[in-house]
């Protein structure tokens, strides 16, 4: 299925860019999310009459992202969760628990925007986050993961 990204999509293409993707992709994501319209000509000339508004959308996101961005560079977080007496943790903090610890920490970030390579944490210690904020901007935090008392 041949669709027109609206925005800038990692591992996908650009703004402007006619990809094909497979059909589930594009209804199920891609097209009800505002991310892209299928490519036929209706579509390419709605989009090349909208192409400056959402360039100027784009460069707007951008900009906030790099922003976010300084504001969390050198950024660290505590966790505290239930752990056993050798450091293992009963349970895991994954992106939902480190987006809250973020959120009050005074970071507004999503669960979608946290990148554990490696999983879930599982056990405690220093770990470093990847945090996506845009297809071209990620920051690097530092989270701690503590016993609870």
């Amino acid at each position: 299925m041949e669709v027109i990204l609206l925005e800038k999509i990692r591992n996908l293409g650009n703004l402007g860019d006619q990809v094909k993707v497979k059909p589930g992709y594009a209804r199920n994501f891609l097209i009800p999310y505002g991310r892209a319209v299928i490519a036929n000509e209706k579509n390419k000339a709605e989009f090349e009459a909208r192409r400056a508004e959402l360039e100027t959308v784009q460069v707007g996101t951008l900009t906030d992202a790099k922003a976010r961005a300084e504001n969390m560079t050198g950024a660290s977080v505590e966790i505290t969760s239930r752990a056993s007496d050798e450091g293992k943790l009963f349970g895991s903090v994954g992106p939902k628990e480190i987006a809250e610890a973020m959120t009050v920490a005074g970071f507004g970030v999503s669960r979608a925007e946290i990148q554990l390579s490696e999983g879930p944490i599982k056990e405690t210690g220093e770990y470093e986050v990847k945090i996506s904020l845009h297809p071209e901007v990620s920051v690097s935090v530092n989270i701690s993961v503590t016993a609870e008392a």
